[in-house]
C-alpha cells in the first residue's frame, strides 16, 4: 500500500482517491503518527500531503524524523516538498510572491515527468517556497514564478513537487502519480474483485460462527453490505426499519430487490414511533440524534427478539468518517446516524467492512455482487432520509408533500437523461410559505429548494449546470402536481461552503 500522512491540506483524501482509481491501495494517517504505527502497515510508498502551516515555524507539524531514514521512496506535495526539503538539509522561505491557481512548468524532466512532453499545466497553492536545495537533489520542473517547482532526490525514488498533482486544475496529474508509482515499485492489484476477496475474507475471519444484525437503510451502501454478508455465508439478519422517512416506493424497491438476492431480510414497521420522536424537533443535529438512537433501539428491541447477535454491521463510508470528525485533526461538520450519537452501551461490536471505501469503490462491489441498477446506481440518501430534508419540524403532511415532490424531480431526471450525468439530486422543503395565483384564486404555498450537484468524491461538490427548459419543467410539474408547494428554487451553492445536503 501507499501510506499518505496528513497535514492538513483539504485535498489529502483526495490523494488517496486518486492513487486508489490507479489501483494501488493507499491509506491516510497523520501526519505525526508514529513510525511504529506507520510500518505496521508495511508501506511500499510514502506520500506527504500539503498543509496550510509554513515549515519554517516552531511548531509546524512535522513527520517522525525516522521516516527520513527509513528508505522508502517518498513524494513530498506542497507543504510535503517543503518538509522533505528542510528534512535533507534545504531551505524553505516566505517566497517574494505567491503563487495560486494555474501555472505552467516550462520545463521538466525526470521520472516523475515520464511522457508528458511540452508545457505541463499545474494547480498551485503555496506561498512558501524552496529557496537551497538539500545536497545531491536537483531541480526537475519550473514554472515563470517558480524555479523551484518539483524536486529529485539522488536516490531517484524522493522525490517532491510544489503544486498538486491530485487535483481536477493539473490535467495531467494522474500520469504524475502513475509515474511515482512505477518507480516506487507499488502493487496495483487494488481492483474491484481483489476488494471483494479481501472484504469477503476479513468478514468470514473475524465473525466466525457469529450472528450479525445488519441495518439496511435501502441506499447502496448498506444494501452492498446485506449483500456481502449473504455471499460471505454468514448467519445474518438484515434489518429494514420503515421509519416513514423513506422516498416514494422505496420500501418495496428494497424488499423485493434483496430478497431475490438471498438477503435475510426483516422489515420493521416503526413509521409512528420516529414521527413521535422527531415532534416539534426543528434542529438538524438534534433530528440527526434523535433518529440515531430510535435506530439503535429498534435494533436492540429485533435482536431480543431475534438474537442473540454478537455484530451490529453498518455501511458507513469514509466520507462519512471524516465529516463526522472520525479521523484525527478533522473538523466536525454534521453527525451521520451510523457514526455518531451511538450511546456508550450499544450492546453490539461494529462491523464496518466499509469503513476505508469511497462511494464509487462500492458501486464497483456492488455489480460484481449483482445488486440491480436501480439500486446500485441511485443517488446518495441520507440516513435520517426525508427528516433533514425538510427544515423545521417533520410532520407526516409535511413529508408527504415532499415526498412527491422529489419523486417529480427525479423522475423527470430520469426523462430527460440527466439522471446519472449529476451525482445527486434533492429537494428540500423549507420552512417558508410565499404568495401565488392559482386560476382566479390567491394562494399561499409552500417553497420547494431543488438542488443537483456533480462531483467526484463527494468531498467537494459543485451545483449542476441543469438546462433552464429542464428547470422550467420541473418548476410547472410540481406545481401543477403538487398544490402545496407555490415556488420553486434552484439552489446554485458549491461545497464548501455549503454541504450537498441542506441539513
Amino acid at each position: 500500500m501507499v501510506v499518505v500522512l496528513d497535514f492538513g491540506s483539504q485535498y489529502t483524501r483526495l490523494i488517496a482517491r486518486r492513487l486508489r482509481e490507479l489501483r494501488a491501495f493507499s491509506l491516510i494517517l497523520p501526519g505525526d503518527t508514529p513510525w511504529e504505527e506507520i510500518a505496521k502497515h508495511r508501506p511500499q510508498a510514502i506520500i506527504l500531503s500539503g498543509g496550510p502551516r509554513s515549515v519554517y515555524e516552531e511548531d509546524a507539524p512535522r513527520p517522525d524524523p525516522r521516516l527520513w531514514e527509513a528508505g522508502l521512496p517518498l513524494l513530498g506535495i506542497c507543504y510535503g516538498m517543503q518538509l522533505l526539503a528542510q528534512a535533507y538539509g534545504g531551505k524553505v522561505e516566505r517566497a517574494g510572491r505567491a503563487e495560486y491557481g494555474k501555472a505552467l512548468l516550462t520545463a521538466h524532466e525526470g521520472p516523475l515527468f515520464r511522457g508528458l512532453g511540452g508545457e505541463v499545466q499545474v494547480w498551485m497553492s503555496h506561498q512558501d517556497a524552496v529557496t537551497e536545495l538539500p545536497p545531491g537533489f536537483k531541480v526537475a520542473a519550473r514554472t515563470e514564478e517558480n524555479p523551484v517547482a518539483a524536486i529529485e532526490g539522488k536516490d531517484g525514488r524522493t522525490f517532491g513537487v510544489q503544486f498538486h498533482p491530485e487535483v481536477a486544475h493539473t490535467p495531467k496529474g494522474m500520469q504524475i502519480l502513475e509515474n511515482f508509482l512505477e518507480v516506487a515499485g507499488v502493487r496495483r492489484d487494488w481492483t474491484p474483485e481483489h476488494i471483494l476477496e479481501e472484504l469477503l475474507r476479513g468478514v468470514q475471519e473475524r465473525v466466525g460462527g457469529e450472528r450479525v444484525l445488519l441495518a439496511v437503510s435501502g441506499g447502496v451502501d448498506s444494501s452492498t453490505l446485506a449483500l456481502l454478508l449473504a455471499k460471505s455465508g454468514v448467519d445474518h439478519l438484515a434489518v429494514f426499519v420503515d421509519h416513514g422517512l423513506l422516498r416514494l416506493g422505496e420500501r418495496e424497491e428494497v424488499e423485493g430487490a434483496l430478497r431475490a438476492l438471498g438477503v435475510n431480510l426483516l422489515v420493521v414497521d416503526a413509521k409512528a414511533r420516529f414521527l413521535k420522536a422527531l415532534k416539534g424537533v426543528e434542529d438538524p443535529e438534534e433530528k440527526r440524534r434523535r433518529i440515531g438512537h430510535t435506530f439503535v433501539e429498534v435494533f436492540q428491541e429485533v435482536a431480543r427478539s431475534q438474537g442473540p447477535f454478537r455484530f451490529l454491521a453498518q455501511g458507513t463510508l469514509y466520507p462519512d468518517v471524516i465529516e463526522s470528525a472520525g479521523e484525527k485533526g478533522a473538523a466536525k461538520i454534521k453527525s451521520h446516524h451510523n457514526v455518531g450519537g451511538l450511546p456508550e452501551d450499544l450492546g453490539f461490536e461494529l462491523l464496518e467492512p466499509f469503513r476505508l471505501l469511497f462511494k464509487d469503490e462500492v458501486r464497483e462491489l456492488a455489480l460484481l455482487l449483482g445488486l440491480p441498477d436501480p439500486l446500485r446506481l441511485r443517488h446518495p440518501f441520507p440516513g435520517p432520509g426525508l427528516a433533514v430534508r425538510i427544515l423545521g419540524e417533520v410532520t407526516e403532511e409535511r413529508l408527504e408533500i415532499l415526498r412527491r415532490a422529489d419523486d417529480l424531480f427525479t423522475s423527470l431526471l430520469k426523462e430527460w437523461g440527466l439522471y446519472d450525468q449529476v451525482a445527486q439530486a434533492l429537494a428540500v422543503l423549507t420552512p417558508l410559505r410565499s404568495v401565488g395565483v392559482a386560476g382566479d384564486e390567491r394562494r399561499y404555498g409552500h417553497v420547494l429548494a431543488l438542488r443537483a450537484v456533480t462531483t467526484e468524491d463527494f468531498m467537494t461538490a459543485d451545483w449542476a449546470r441543469l438546462p433552464l427548459e429542464f428547470l422550467d419543467e420541473a418548476a410547472r410539474r410540481i406545481t401543477q402536481k403538487v398544490p402545496e408547494v407555490g415556488r420553486v428554487v434552484y439552489d446554485i451553492t458549491a461545497k464548501p461552503p455549503a454541504t450537498i445536503e441542506w441539513e
